[in-house]
């Protein structure tokens, strides 16, 4: 008879657990590889999402900046027509102020050469009457000195006599005496 028998042999209770512990062992790596699997995929599916809102993010920022850079020219433009403006403006001021300043000046010269035009015919007119009167004075004092020359030529012609007269009177009366 052969010692190998025909039923299967009865594993002992070591071998058990061992089995028992491979087929775990077999069924978590197993379970391992299929999280693994379905986490790739999850982060495969989760970064397509991610990259099409990065997309549509990038198109929305790209829209901002293009919205902003209009706003910032158009301030930019605005500003320049405000700039524009008010240059002209002040210059049209500079201009009326720059005209005023020459008809004033021009009205002041006007004055001016009128009031030194009425000192000057004033002066003439003075000078004239001080020369009529200058003349008046001095064929006053000629006529004056004349009549004056022509007293004291009497005068000197009546003294002469009267000594004339006393010499002789004194000669008469010391040849008398």
């Amino acid at each position: 008879m052969s010692t190998n028998s025909t039923k299967p042999e009865e594993k002992g209770f070591f071998e058990k657990v061992k089995e028992t512990i491979e087929s775990l062992w077999d069924d978590t790596k197993d379970n391992a590889e299929e999280l693994k699997d379905k986490a790739g995929d999850t982060i495969d599916s989760v970064k397509k999402s991610v990259a099409g809102k990065k997309e549509t993010v990038a198109h929305k920022a790209s829209a901002a900046k293009t919205t902003v850079a209009h706003k910032a020219s158009a301030a930019a433009t605005k500003a320049k027509s405000v700039a524009a403006d008010v240059k002209a403006k002040a210059d049209t001021k500079a201009k009326e102020i720059t005209a005023k300043a020459k008809t004033e000046a021009t009205a002041a010269k006007k004055e001016a050469s009128d009031v030194k035009a009425k000192a000057a015919t004033k002066a003439k007119a003075v000078t004239a009457k001080v020369k009529s009167e200058t003349t008046s004075a001095k064929k006053s004092v000629a006529a004056k000195s004349t009549a004056a020359k022509s007293n004291e030529s009497t005068a000197k012609r009546s003294v002469a006599a009267r000594v004339g007269a006393a010499k002789s009177t004194a000669k008469r009366a010391v040849a008398a005496k």
